[in-house]
């Protein structure tokens, strides 16, 4: 089923008019389908069924908590990358025995609330981190579950702003540190080793890297003789953002970790956000101004890269589709660009267009994931709203930032 769809030249985000709404409310602001996060998460689910993992949301692709709520309904649990978030995922009443507190540099501040909320896993990201951890813990008369991050050294093919798993990158322990981090943890008596981790990327469309990684992990665990309790496969599992994309096959993947979870007596962890929310959301904007170039139209719109970063920040590709779709041309080429003051505030150019009228409104696609969460004040612009819509319903789930708030910052 699809959840954002025409009806008769008109856009839908399920029962509710896009254009009534808009007529209705401020733009710009961001339009979220219920129903498609709660298809999404079991179609996710389903596709792994067999090795019943935990699926902790990747918290730092949207961390609206009403967001979260419907996730936590679903019986999902959260990956968190800092205190804030693991704050915001239990205030939505995820239970602290399903998150996990991932990232290379958590404060000693953030250290003493995971461990006090006494959540799953601690995913440790270097040996100093896991002494400072162990320290923490002493001092609280805490013995506390940790999992070691794994740097696979695997290029997978993805934007090299979202890679994770190569040797250069920041995160994790190589092979070698890593087998050596299991013979010196047994120094560290208020710690317990429970799982391994990895996460090699984000918007990954090919199983053949995490088959790769698959293979790593098999050879650590049998070099160090650790049985993990857990092992944390972490996510980014990509979307089709343009028609040229392919989708990642799940279910062949699917079948390797329950052979791997099989062969190792281990529970399976998984962090996915993208293939949760991204493809859930629409932005909704409104041409400003048409204004003619030398060799093309700028549509010029009313949100920014302070609304929607991706664009400027990964050169990520998303279509903006008509509100109303008509049957008129543009002449020429038509791009779309913001009103920040940066060269890069810019979304889309296309050589054939509809034609479009200074006022019309437009939607971006496909930013449920690193939209919202992204969004900053920059050029002291206001946070914009957030809407779910189940159904016929429409609910605000954040409201536009008061300007007035940001005139004494």
């Amino acid at each position: 089923m699809s959840y954002i769809r025409y009806k008769n030249n008109n856009l839908f985000v399920e029962s509710v008019s896009v254009k009534s709404l808009a007529s209705k409310l401020s733009t710009p602001f961001y339009l979220y389908s219920e129903g498609n996060i709660i298809n999404n998460y079991r179609s996710f689910s389903s596709n792994f069924k067999k090795s019943n993992p935990l699926i902790c949301f990747s918290v730092k692709a949207n961390s609206n908590i009403q967001i979260l709520k419907v996730l936590k309904k679903m019986g999902s649990g959260a990956d968190v990358v800092s205190g804030g978030e693991l704050l915001k995922a239990i205030k939505s009443g995820i239970k602290p025995n399903k998150i996990v507190f991932s990232g290379v540099g958590k404060t000693e501040d953030e250290i003493k609330l995971a461990i006090r909320k006494n959540i799953l896993l601690i995913n440790v990201e270097s040996e100093n981190e896991a002494v400072l951890i162990n320290k923490i813990a002493g001092n609280l008369k805490k013995k506390i579950a940790i999992g070691i991050r794994l740097n696979p050294d695997i290029n997978a093919p993805t934007h090299k702003k979202i890679s994770t798993g190569k040797a250069e990158d920041k995160f994790g322990l190589s092979k070698t540190n890593l087998i050596s981090f299991c013979i010196n943890i047994k120094k560290l008596k208020n710690l317990k080793l429970n799982a391994i981790s990895v996460h090699i990327g984000s918007q990954i469309l090919s199983e053949n890297p995490f088959k790769k990684t698959l293979k790593v992990l098999e050879e650590i665990i049998r070099k160090t003789k650790i049985y993990f309790k857990f092992v944390d496969l972490g996510g980014g599992f990509g979307i089709a953002y343009k028609k040229s994309d392919r989708k990642m096959n799940l279910k062949n993947y699917s079948n390797l970790v329950e052979k791997f979870r099989k062969k190792h007596n281990c529970n399976i962890i998984f962090e996915p956000g993208r293939a949760i929310v991204g493809d859930t959301a629409i932005l909704v904007t409104k041409v400003q101004y048409l204004k003619k170039g030398s060799n093309k139209t700028f549509a010029i719109l009313n949100a920014g890269m302070n609304d929607f970063m991706r664009t400027a920040l990964y050169d990520a590709v998303h279509n903006i589709i008509p509100v109303i779709k008509n049957s008129r041309k543009n002449k020429g080429p038509l791009e779309f660009v913001g009103p920040i003051c940066e060269t890069t505030c810019k979304f889309i150019k296309y050589n054939k267009y509809q034609k479009l009228n200074q006022s019309d409104y437009v939607a971006i696609s496909d930013v449920g994931a690193y939209g919202a969460s992204l969004s900053s004040n920059y050029n002291t612009k206001p946070l914009i709203a957030e809407i779910i819509i189940n159904k016929s319903k429409a609910r605000v789930i954040r409201k536009k930032q008061d300007i007035k708030s940001l005139l004494n910052q």
